[in-house]
């Protein structure tokens, strides 16, 4: 299967990932399950480390190095929810096999222009505690190499530097350190233990709540945006006062305020500009940035006109009040309770804003 052009990469849905793949992707099908990927097992990819753009916590590895040692590639993006929910099972195999021979490499291939800066992802690996090594592929060179399709990706290598098992997206975490354990006694005299890691993500890191999840992950610029619902839809790069949609069914969204849409992006041009999401989830993510000259923007989040509460996410605080001060995902809501549509409202009080995409779980 050809590698899907960069141009036209777009992640999956967490709906997808109820039906078994839990990722982040980027090929074109609405739906595309991870059996569309091609295998690489047997290949030796490591090689392709070369094309790290910049290293963190490491000098540069090269396969050479590595002989003789079990290595665990994953493939991160640090505003790919699937990939943060990941994040504590990876943390925990690096502490656990770190002295039985496991190397793991989180190769950081970004989705959007601002994850490409190093010091973007540098605040990332710091916040998710990250000690082990992290190649920033910014130019997609290792991701090709390895004919990744998806976020987040799991290769396990053996101590001959062969891909032995893949994994793409949550999940299976049993059965994926099962494969380290294996991997580590071939090259081990030393039998490794049996039990697998006991891990309780918290905050933006909790598993998602995949038994009712409804809302699809939606972009906001307009080279993938879909279920746009204010009036005129979306007029691209170019400024536009849009008005908030006056019926909104479930995943349709839309627009309030002077915005200007890029390909990516959505930029507020005005103080008290709104996005509006009709979504069935318990968690709500947004993807935003500060404004262009770095200055915060204050926002006031409100679910069917109303303050969040007790339904706010770690981002707000009851009354739904935030800032953005860094471009990353933003936990808005974490509903308690039985899950049923809502109008989800995200109001900036200040102009400036870059709006992403949204996530749920």
């Amino acid at each position: 299967m050809p590698v899907v052009p960069r141009s036209k990469r777009v992640r999956l849905s967490l709906l997808a990932a109820v039906a078994g793949i839990l990722s982040c992707a980027v090929s074109t099908a609405p739906f595309a399950g991870a059996q569309d990927t091609q295998s690489i097992v047997g290949s030796s990819p490591l090689y392709s480390l070369s094309g790290a753009t910049a290293w963190i916590n490491s000098k540069p590895l090269t396969a050479k190095e590595l002989k003789g040692k079990v290595v665990l590639v994953d493939f991160w993006d640090y505003s790919c929810i699937n990939c943060i929910r990941a994040v504590p099972y990876v943390r925990a195999w690096a502490d656990k096999y770190k002295d039985s021979g496991l190397v793991v490499i989180g190769v950081h291939t970004p989705e959007f222009d601002f994850e490409k800066l190093l010091p973007n992802v540098q605040k990332a690996v710091q916040k998710f505690d990250m000690s082990y090594p992290v190649a920033l592929d910014s130019n997609y060179k290792i991701w090709d190499a390895f004919k990744n399709q998806y976020w987040p990706a799991e290769y396990f290598i053996d101590a001959k530097g062969k891909v032995r098992y893949e994994h793409f997206g949550e999940g299976d975490y049993d059965q994926s350190e099962r494969w380290i354990q294996k991997l580590l006694n071939e090259s081990n005299a030393n039998p490794m233990p049996a039990s697998a890691v006991s891990v309780q993500g918290q905050g933006v890191q909790a598993a998602a709540d995949t038994r009712d999840v409804r809302s699809p992950e939606t972009y906001i610029g307009f080279a993938r945006a879909a279920n746009f619902a204010s009036s005129g839809g979306i007029k691209r790069d170019a400024e536009k006062t849009y008005t908030e949609p006056k019926h909104l069914s479930l995943n349709d969204w839309g627009l309030a305020g002077e915005w200007i849409d890029h390909e990516q992006v959505a930029i507020s041009e005005s103080a008290g500009g709104k996005i509006i999401f009709r979504f069935h989830a318990r968690d709500l993510h947004l993807v935003l940035g500060p404004s262009a000259d770095g200055k915060p923007v204050r926002f006031r989040v409100t679910i069917d006109g109303q303050a969040p509460g007790e339904n706010h996410g770690v981002d707000t605080d009851a009354l739904g009040n935030g800032v953005v001060t860094a471009y990353r995902l933003y936990q808005l809501v974490r509903q308690n309770g039985a899950i049923t549509d809502h109008i989800f409202t995200i109001e900036f009080e200040d102009p400036g804003v870059q709006a992403y995409s949204f996530t749920f779980g």
